[in-house]
């Protein structure tokens, strides 16, 4: 039982598997707590409340329409996008729109003069899953890889 527990860690500290296990975990835990504590109830709660979030981007660019349209791709980024991330599914696209959503997020407390330091770690975050991809632990390694 020690040995196998031995080679279980030897298997996961070698340097070429354990970045696809690093990525898994931050996958994986990012688009669980993205989902829960930020999706969910965005994406349930409705027009009035993707009105309120749509006004995020489009008081920036001076649009004055489209608010209910652009809350609902904010809370389908923090939802819909969260589970991709999660199970590596469309990570890199996913990525990105939540990427967008959290420097959106981020600009609007630092013009209202805050700074969300957590909007920003979830959109640095979300450049290292642009970069890396999914990893060898996603769906996307087995639906798009190059053989």
């Amino acid at each position: 039982m020690i040995e196998k527990i031995k080679n279980l860690i030897g298997n996961i500290l070698k340097p070429d598997g354990s970045v696809d296990i690093g990525i898994l975990i931050l996958r994986v835990f990012t688009g669980f707590l993205m989902l829960q504590y930020h999706g969910l109830s965005k994406i349930t709660s409705g027009t009035a409340r993707w009105e309120r979030l749509g006004h995020a981007l489009t008081d920036i660019i001076g649009i004055d329409s489209f608010h209910v349209f652009f809350g609902f791709l904010a809370s389908l980024a923090e939802s819909l996008g969260a589970i991709l991330i999660s199970i590596g599914l469309f990570t890199r696209v996913s990525s990105f729109l939540l990427f967008f959503t959290m420097m959106i997020a981020s600009l609007k407390h630092f013009l209202k003069g805050d700074f969300s330091e957590l909007a920003f770690v979830y959109a640095v975050i979300c450049i290292v899953f642009i970069i890396s991809g999914s990893g060898k632990y996603g769906l996307d390694y087995y639906f798009f890889r190059r053989r």
